[in-house]
Order: C-alpha cells, then sequence, then structure tokens
C-alpha cells in the first residue's frame, strides 16, 4: 500500500511539475518572441496560407493552442481579426500546438535532458544580466521542468505493474473498435478540459511506454485531448461580444468535428501510419526502472500531427461557408460594440496582444473624447437639443465603465512576467485611459455648469459665449493634434513644441478667467452666478488642457 501511495504521489507531483514546466516555457518563450507576435498575426490578414502559418509560428512561439484559441477570440472580440481570418489561424495553432508531443518523444533521456535543461536555464536566468537572456533562461527552466516531469510521471507508475487490480482497470480501456475509440476521446477530453491538452497527451504517452495501456488506446486519446482544450477558448468568452462566443463555436466545432469524421478512422488507417513509419515501435528498451516502450511515443506523436493536418485539410475548403453557419448560429445583437474579453481564471493571454485589445479601447475612448468635445461646443452655441445632453451623459457614463475594464484588465495582465517593453506600453496605456475618462468628467462638467444656469433661469452672455467658444476651439484643436499620437506606439514628437504651445493656451485661459470676473457688478444682479458658471467652464477645459498635455508627455517618454 505504501509503494501505491508513494507512486501516486510520484505520478501527481509529475504532473505539476509538467504543467509548472509548461507554463514557464510559455511565458519564457512569449517574452522573448512575444514582439514579433503582432507582425505574424498582421499576415493572417493577407492571406488564408498566411493565416494558417501565423497559427503554427503563434502556437511554437507560445506553447499552447489553449492560450492561441483564448488571442483569438480576444481579436475577435475586439474587432482586430474577421471570424474567417480566425477559423484559418486555429487551423494552424492545432498543428503547431503538436510540437510539444515531438519534444517528449525525442527526448533520448527525459530525466537527463530535464536535468540539463534546469541547469543551462538555472545559469542563464540567475547568473547571467540581461532581460532577453533571463527571458531565455525562463524558457529553458520550463522546458526542463517539462520532461522532468514526464520522467516522474514514468516513475511514478512502477509500483502499479505489480497491482493487477490497476493492470485490470487499464486493460478494460483497451479499443477495438469506433465505440471504445468513442469512449477513450470523451474520458481525454474531460481530463485537457481540466488540466491541459499536451498534459493530457504526456500522459497517454507515458502509460503506453510502460504498457498500461495500448498504442491504439493512447491514439484515441489524442482526438479528445483536442475537444477537451476548447474549454480555455470558451472561458474567454464568457462575458464577451457574440464575436467572441462565435470564435469559441469554431474552435469547438471544428474540433469536435474533425474527431467525429476521422474517429471512424483510428483503427484502420491513423494508429497502423505510425507504426510503418516507424516499425521499430514495439521494441523493448531496457532502462534503469525496468523494460519500457520508449519507441511507442514518436509514431503517438505522428498520429496527433497526422490528425491535426487532415483536421485542416477537411476545413480548409470550406472556411467562409463554416463561417457564415457559425455567425447564423450565434446572432449578434443591435447595436453591439466590440470590447475586451474578461479575463477569467484559467484563461491566460499573451501580454503583446493584451496590449493590442487593450489599445482599441483606448482608441475608442479618444474617438469618444472627440465627439464630446463636439457636443460641448453645441452647449455652449446654445445649439444642443435634449438629445446631445443626454448622450454627453452616457458615454462619460460608458468611458467609466471603459476605463475600470482596461485597467482591470492590463492589471491581470501586468501581475506575470513581462518583457520591460511591454510592461512600458501597458503603463503609457493605463496612463491613457485615465487621462481621456478625466477629459470626459471635464467635458460633463461644461454642460453641468450650463444646466445650473438654465435652472436659475439664466444663460450666458453674448460676450462670454464668443469668448468660450474660443477657448474651447483652441483646447479642442489641442486634442486632435496630441491624441493620434496614441496608436503609434514610438511617434516623432517635439515635445518642446506641444509645451509651448499648452503653455500658450495656458495663458489665454488665464486671460479668459480675469476678463469674466471684470463683467461682475452691480448693474447686474445675475453677473455673479452667470460669471461663477463661466468660470466653471473655463476651468474644465484647463483642466482638459492638462490632462492633454499629459498624454502628448506620456508619448514622448517624459511621464508615466
Amino acid at each position: 500500500m505504501k509503494e501505491i501511495l508513494s507512486g501516486l504521489f510520484t505520478v501527481l507531483g509529475g504532473l505539476g511539475i509538467f504543467l509548472l514546466g509548461m507554463k514557464h516555457l510559455s511565458e519564457g518563450l512569449q517574452a522573448v518572441g512575444g514582439a514579433k507576435l503582432r507582425n505574424f498575426v498582421g499576415k493572417a490578414t493577407t492571406h488564408r496560407l498566411s493565416g494558417i502559418g501565423t497559427g503554427v509560428v503563434s502556437t511554437l512561439i507560445t506553447q499552447s493552442s489553449a492560450m492561441i484559441a483564448a488571442m483569438l477570440v480576444g481579436f475577435v472580440s475586439s474587432g482586430m481579426m474577421t471570424l474567417v481570418q480566425t477559423v484559418y489561424v486555429m487551423i494552424g495553432a492545432n498543428i503547431g500546438t503538436t510540437g510539444t508531443v515531438w519534444l517528449l518523444a525525442l527526448a533520448p533521456s527525459p530525466e537527463m535532458a530535464g536535468l540539463a535543461g534546469l541547469a543551462a536555464g538555472g545559469l542563464l536566468y540567475f547568473f547571467v544580466r540581461g532581460e532577453k537572456v533571463h527571458n531565455l533562461g525562463l524558457a529553458i527552466l520550463g522546458f526542463g521542468l517539462v520532461l522532468l516531469g514526464f520522467y516522474f510521471m514514468m516513475k511514478g507508475v512502477l509500483p502499479f505493474k505489480g497491482n493487477e487490480t490497476v493492470c485490470g482497470a487499464f486493460r478494460k480501456i483497451s479499443v477495438g473498435n469506433v465505440w471504445d475509440v468513442a469512449l477513450v476521446a470523451l474520458g481525454a477530453a474531460a481530463v485537457s478540459a481540466v488540466i491541459h491538452s499536451a498534459g493530457t497527451v504526456a500522459v497517454a504517452m507515458m502509460l503506453a511506454s510502460q504498457g498500461y495501456v495500448t498504442y491504439e488506446t493512447a491514439v484515441a486519446a489524442l482526438f479528445g485531448a483536442n475537444i477537451g482544450t476548447t474549454v480555455t477558448a470558451w472561458l474567454a468568452a464568457v462575458g464577451g461580444t457574440s464575436d467572441a462566443k462565435r470564435a469559441a463555436f469554431a474552435h469547438t466545432i471544428a474540433n469536435v468535428a474533425g474527431s467525429i469524421v476521422f474517429m471512424p478512422l483510428v483503427l484502420p488507417v491513423l494508429a497502423p501510419a505510425g507504426k510503418a513509419l516507424f516499425p521499430h515501435w514495439n521494441a523493448v528498451t531496457e532502462t534503469a526502472h525496468g523494460p519500457m516502450l520508449l519507441g511507442v511515443m514518436a509514431p503517438i506523436a505522428f498520429a496527433d500531427t497526422l490528425f491535426a493536418v487532415l483536421r485542416g485539410a477537411l476545413l480548409f475548403p470550406f472556411v467562409k461557408p463554416f463561417a457564415g453557419f457559425v455567425e447564423r448560429a450565434i446572432k449578434q445583437p443591435e447595436n453591439e460594440k466590440p470590447h475586451l474579453s474578461s479575463l477569467t481564471p484559467g484563461v491566460r493571454l499573451s501580454p503583446v496582444i493584451a496590449c493590442d485589445q487593450a489599445l482599441q479601447e483606448v482608441v475608442f475612448m479618444r474617438k469618444s473624447n472627440m465627439e464630446l468635445l463636439d457636443c460641448a461646443r453645441k452647449v455652449l452655441a446654445g445649439t444642443a437639443d435634449e438629445r446631445v445632453e443626454k448622450h454627453i451623459v452616457h458615454r462619460e457614463g460608458i468611458l467609466d465603465n471603459v476605463q475600470r475594464e482596461v485597467t482591470e484588465f492590463l492589471g491581470g495582465i501586468m501581475s506575470t512576467r513581462l518583457p520591460q517593453d511591454v510592461a512600458e506600453r501597458a503603463q503609457r496605456l493605463l496612463r491613457f485611459t485615465d487621462e481621456l475618462e478625466s477629459v470626459s468628467d471635464a467635458a460633463a462638467s461644461v454642460l453641468k455648469a450650463v444646466r445650473r444656469l438654465k435652472k436659475h433661469g439664466q444663460e450666458i452672455s453674448a460676450p462670454s459665449r464668443e469668448l468660450l467658444l474660443a477657448v474651447h476651439d483652441r483646447v479642442a484643436a489641442f486634442a486632435a493634434k496630441v491624441t493620434p499620437w496614441i496608436r503609434s506606439p514610438r511617434p516623432v514628437v517635439d515635445i518642446r513644441e506641444v509645451q509651448a504651445e499648452s503653455k500658450d493656451i495656458h495663458a489665454f485661459l488665464r486671460d479668459c478667467r480675469k476678463a469674466q470676473l471684470g463683467r461682475v457688478g452691480p448693474e447686474d444682479p445675475g453677473s455673479s452666478m452667470r460669471v461663477l458658471a463661466e468660470l466653471d467652464i473655463i476651468n474644465a477645459y484647463e483642466r482638459m488642457r492638462s490632462h492633454y498635455l499629459n498624454m502628448a508627455e506620456t508619448v514622448a517618454g517624459g511621464k508615466r
């Protein structure tokens, strides 16, 4: 009994090490090559083959098709990609994720390779300076943990070989027909939904190498692993737009349909193909822990890759009709605006992609601010109707929610290890959201001041109206000049020129305040209340000027 418990804890501990290694491997590779992801994704919009290539390369960078699926949900939700482009990238991601399986299959000795990875990664991570070197070290450490975890899983099942109860239970799940294949796939789907598709495949490979399950049973488990991993896409789509749900639905339907179509070919075609390519698959290898079928892992990896390629080939000619079916199945509500996918437990997006998504929201805030400025001018000019006033109040509330959403979104991303340039970009985006939301508050203050006058039966005088419109035009022109820089990560900005222009506007507003104070007099009993409201309006524009200057300085690198 003691040996059984020891073996069980060794298997579970090895699985934990394996999953921790996948996490570090993914984060390290993203930090090293994550800045290139945007270029890869950009190529997905040019051609359908480019989209598939993008999926393959992106998955090799992140070492997780589940993470790529979550990214795609975010892309579609924020309007950065169409559903058709997403499906092409998804096909490539399913192929690229088989790279992890090949790493396990081709490692000559998981124990020695894992320890070597820990040694090399540890040296780079702890003793060599440089952020890129540290990130590379983290990736190598993760790779070592993956192999070492796999080794401990193989070692942990050794005590079970002498237990007839355990061996008999495994013999019952052997596959002899399509129905058996379906049952094994269903069980593997449940396991991969909880842990990780690569972890599920690793367990299947480990059991096959020890002789607990047959090679055919391990191949059948691949079908379920590809279905269970789609849960991550649904987690990313929770609370998202209809496009986000469409992306998750497309991922699930494509994987389920591919499994159903090719499941009857497991025993007559897919499994024999691996045996034919690796004729010594069943050769027994003597190890320090007894005889093992280590050669069985390569044909399992081949079957996984072949299955992914066949699924992609099946879907490739029908991507547009397939996308049309998904769009009809999940209707889009009227007036739905693209927005960020909520960060939910278990969903980890690439920091680079997360910043791209957040940028879409910042651009929306910038556009909304310019609309609010136009509405504020109508209020000052006396041409605003009730619809315009309601729009100001409603949009200001929306921007409050958007700022909170972006802050929570990027806050979750920034809690992970980030490359310095990505961390700085996230900080800039957070600063932009704060400044833009404050501008919307100031625009709402203009409306409140005018409404306060109307409540007391007064309105802005003709001379004051002309002056306030001039104030608005100066600040609005400054905003139109500064805010387009938000889109570019490193625009060429002459910050001294911007600061000089801001200083001129500040002086102009100061003179306007003095001029308004001079309008208070005993000959006009209501002048004091009117001038106070007009001063509040000028102060609101002074705050706007300050916020836009802060954004310009943030873009130029002067503020964070």
